[in-house]
Order: structure tokens, then C-alpha cells, then sequence
């Protein structure tokens, strides 16, 4: 009989951190949770039967505390997503460096420090996935979003040079570009005509997810992006 897959998800919200855990959990996987605040994330560890760690994913210590801890509890994961990021639409002339420095932290170094670990557990194993969230902003700066686009530019990159590197090592590193609104509520707020299918339903950027996991490694997609079908791109 197969050993039970794990994943773990950095970087837990209402919205696809929530769907991704859903979905894994639906197919038989033991999952691990983490965001900043382990109380945020409590009652969905408990209803999909999963464990919820905190974890500040930008400090090394406290991502190397969380390895450390879902391999002691379950082993090397399987499945490790990075889907942290954060963004505040403002102007250049506005934004001060700490916070254009927490933003540049959170969207790239973060994935980065997550990746790494990942990378070093799977590799002394011989197998794996790993899969960084991206968006819109991976491709091009927006007017007033570049705290956005500069650490998702640079976390596209990692994946780019992880997955030339990792490849061989049999450790599948994949980029998922979400290039809409996600539909939660404050994605309706930004957009209240959005229409049927306008926005990105969560449950269904997931199982994009699952697919890259499960695909065989003749024919191993890098990245993807996915959008609404009324989305201009």
C-alpha cells in the first residue's frame, strides 16, 4: 500500500490557501497549514483534519522551525506550496522603503526561504513538488502596484532557476500565475459588475494546483496562468 501524501501550504487565507487545503485533504493527504497566526488557521486544520503551525515565512528561523516540525510529525512533504504575498495599490512618490521592504519580503524572499528548505528536504529523498503563487503582477508593473510586481518578479525568477536545478533531482518546481481577481469579498467590492464567472473562483485556481502535482514527469508543466475567460490579457 502507498505511504499517505503530505502537503504543506505556506502562506493560509479564506481563499485559495483555504480551497488548496480543502482539495488536498478531499484526496487523501495529510495536510500542514501555516500562516503568521496559527489561530487564523485553526478551524480549517481541524476540519480537513490537518495540523496548523505559525510562521512568519520572511524570518529563516521560523521557516526552518516549521520543516523542522511538519518532518518530525509527518515526514517530508510531498507538496509544498508557497502562496504568501501581500499588496496595497499606492504611489511610488507615496510608498516609504519599509514598507516597499515588507512587501519585496513577503512576495519573493519568503518563497525563497520556503523554497530552499523544501528543496534540501526533497532532494536528500529523491522526489517532490514545489509550487509558488504568482499573479498578474509576475509579468508586468502595473502603474501603483509595484510593491507587488517587484517581489513577484523576483519570485518568478527563483522558480525559473529552481526548476532548471532542481529538474534533474527529480524535484518538480512549477510557477502558477493568477492573473484576475480572485472572487472573495473584497475581490466583489473592487469589481461589483463582474458578472457570472468575472471573477477567479478559488476552488478552481486549486485544483490547477493539483494537476501540476500529479502530472508524470515526462510532460512536467513550469508554469501556468490562469484567468477569468471574459479577462482581457
Amino acid at each position: 500500500m502507498a505511504a499517505k501524501e503530505t502537503a504543506l501550504i505556506v502562506g493560509v487565507g479564506p481563499a485559495v490557501g483555504a480551497s488548496l487545503a480543502r482539495l488536498f485533504a478531499g484526496e487523501g493527504m495529510t495536510v500542514a497549514l501555516s500562516a503568521r497566526k496559527a489561530d487564523t488557521i485553526e478551524p480549517l486544520a481541524k476540519e480537513i483534519g490537518g495540523k496548523a503551525h505559525a510562521c512568519d515565512a520572511t524570518k529563516e528561523d521560523d521557516v526552518a522551525a516549521l520543516f523542522e516540525k511538519v518532518d518530525k510529525d509527518l515526514g517530508t512533504p510531498d507538496l509544498v506550496i508557497y502562496n504568501a504575498g501581500t499588496f496595497s495599490i499606492m504611489s511610488v512618490l507615496e510608498t516609504e522603503a519599509d514598507h516597499f521592504e515588507d512587501s519585496w519580503k513577503i512576495n519573493c524572499l519568503g518563497g525563497f526561504l520556503v523554497g530552499r528548505a523544501a528543496a534540501a528536504a526533497m532532494k536528500e529523498r529523491g522526489s517532490g513538488t514545489i509550487i509558488f503563487t504568482g499573479a498578474t503582477a509576475s509579468l508586468r508593473g502595473g502603474a501603483r502596484f509595484h510593491n507587488l510586481a517587484v517581489g513577484k518578479f523576483g519570485l518568478r525568477a527563483l522558480a525559473q532557476s529552481m526548476a532548471r536545478e532542481l529538474g534533474p533531482e527529480n524535484i518538480h518546481v512549477a510557477h502558477v500565475i493568477v492573473d484576475g481577481v480572485i472572487d472573495t469579498e473584497r475581490g466583489r467590492s473592487m469589481i461589483p459588475d463582474a458578472g457570472p464567472d468575472g471573477l477567479l473562483a478559488p476552488d478552481a485556481i486549486a485544483a490547477n494546483y493539483l494537476s501540476i502535482h500529479r502530472q508524470q514527469r515526462s510532460a512536467w508543466t513550469h508554469e501556468i496562468d490562469v484567468r477569468p475567460w471574459a479577462e482581457r490579457f
